[in-house]
C-alpha cells in the first residue's frame, strides 16, 4: 500500500496528529514557529547611534489601587480581577489564587533605565502571591529583585529554573501548549514571536511566550513580548471564547528594528481580533523608556486602531497603572464543571513544582 493511501486512510479515521516538539535550531537554542534573523549586535548599534531624541518622561494615568478589596482574590466562580501595575506587570487573581504576571516593581530595569511612573502596587503591599509567572528572561520581565521579594514559587518557559533556582526558588518549566495548576486554575505556556537574551553569549537559550490562565468562571490571555505572528490565530482556535488579551503596545519604534520582537498598536489589535478576545487590555507601555516613540503615544494609536475598526469602546481597555477590571462573563457563555467554563476541559498537565 502506498504512502498516500496510508496517510487517506489514517486521516479518514481521524488519527490523531503527531505530538508537538519544541523546536530548537542545531545548536540546541530555541526558535520561534515562523523562523526569522532576530536583531543582531549590528542592528543594535546601528538603532543606538541613530535614536530620535523624545522625552525620557511624559504624563500616564494612575491611580491607587483598592488594597482591601485585593487583598483576597475572587472565589472560584466569581470570575476574576486584574490590576495592571506598570509595563507587562500585572496581578491575576481567579478561584481564590492571586498570581502575579512578568512582575518588574522595582525604581529600575537591570539598574539602567527608570521607571516613569511608579508601580500600581509597591511590592511591600501586595497580597499573598502564589504564583509568579515569567514570559522569557529579559529583564523588564524576569527582574530578580522583585522575584526574591515576592518569594512565590515561579512558572516559566524551559530552562529559566538554573535563574531561578540559584536564588533559592522554586520554578516549574514548561514548553510550549504544556500546562501547569496553581490551586484550581490551569496555566499554560504558548508561543510568542520573541527572542531571548540575558547576556552576551546566550541568545535563545531559555525559552520565550505568553500564558492562558484558565479558571472556572474566567480564561485570560498575556502574550509576553511579541511580535505579530499566526500564532494568535492558533492560540485562539485552542482556547476559544479568552475574556480578556493582555496585549502590549509599546517598544515598536523604529520599526525596522523592533518590528521582529514587538508588535505596533495596530497589530496589538489585529492580533486581539485573531484571539477572538472578548476584551482588549494594552500592557508594555508608559512605563519604561525603552524606544524611540513618545512614552504617551501608544494609547493614542489604539484608538485611532479601534475607531478605523468599528470595535466598541468596552472592549478595548487602556488601563491607569493601577486600575483594575473586573472580569465577568456572561452566565449563558460558562459550562458547570469545566475548568475553562467554555465546553472544554483545560489542558491536561502537572501539579506546580512537580516535574
Amino acid at each position: 500500500m502506498g504512502v498516500v493511501a496510508i496517510l487517506a486512510i489514517a486521516l479518514a479515521m481521524g488519527a490523531n496528529p503527531p505530538p508537538f516538539r519544541q523546536p530548537v535550531d542545531d545548536q540546541g537554542r530555541f526558535v520561534n514557529l515562523e523562523p526569522t534573523d532576530g536583531p543582531d549586535f549590528g542592528d543594535f548599534l546601528k538603532w543606538r547611534l541613530n535614536r530620535k531624541d523624545t522625552p525620557d518622561r511624559a504624563p500616564v494615568p494612575r491611580v491607587e489601587p483598592d488594597l482591601a478589596r485585593l487583598a483576597q482574590p475572587p472565589e472560584p466562580g466569581e470570575g476574576a480581577r486584574i490590576t495592571w501595575l506598570g509595563h507587562a506587570s500585572f496581578l491575576v487573581q481567579l478561584d481564590g489564587v492571586s498570581l502575579l504576571v512578568d512582575a518588574a516593581l522595582g525604581e529600575k530595569v537591570a539598574g539602567l533605565i527608570s521607571r516613569n511612573v511608579p508601580p500600581g502596587i509597591p511590592v511591600e503591599k501586595l497580597p499573598h502571591i502564589d504564583a509568579a509567572l515569567v514570559s522569557h528572561n529579559h529583564y523588564d520581565h524576569l527582574d530578580l529583585p522583585t522575584l526574591k521579594a515576592v518569594r512565590a514559587p515561579v512558572v516559566a518557559g524551559l530552562r529559566i529554573a538554573k535563574i531561578i533556582e540559584k536564588e533559592g526558588m522554586l520554578c516549574t518549566e514548561l514548553a510550549w501548549w504544556k500546562s501547569t495548576r496553581v490551586g484550581e486554575v490551569t496555566i499554560t505556556f504558548v508561543p510568542s514571536q520573541h527572542f531571548s537574551r540575558r547576556g552576551l553569549s546566550d541568545q535563545n537559550s531559555t525559552l520565550w511566550g505568553g500564558f492562558v490562565i484558565q479558571g472556572r468562571s474566567a480564561t485570560l490571555y498575556h502574550s509576553g513580548d511579541t511580535a505579530y505572528f499566526g500564532g494568535f490565530k492558533e492560540i485562539g482556535r485552542r482556547f476559544p471564547g479568552i475574556d480578556v488579551a493582555m496585549l502590549p503596545i509599546g517598544a515598536y519604534d523604529p520599526e525596522w528594528f523592533m518590528q521582529r520582537a514587538h508588535v505596533n498598536p495596530e497589530q496589538a489589535l489585529q492580533a486581539f481580533e485573531d484571539l477572538g478576545a472578548r476584551t482588549f487590555v494594552a500592557m508594555h507601555w508608559g512605563t519604561f523608556k525603552q524606544t524611540d516613540e513618545p512614552l504617551d503615544e501608544p494609547p493614542r494609536r489604539v484608538e485611532a486602531e479601534r475607531l478605523r475598526r468599528g470595535l466598541p469602546p468596552e472592549r478595548v481597555r487602556v488601563l491607569a497603572i493601577g486600575e483594575t477590571l473586573e472580569v465577568s462573563r456572561p452566565v449563558s457563555t460558562a459550562s458547570p464543571g469545566d475548568v475553562a467554563g467554555l465546553g472544554g476541559k483545560a489542558p491536561a498537565g502537572q501539579r506546580l513544582g512537580t516535574p
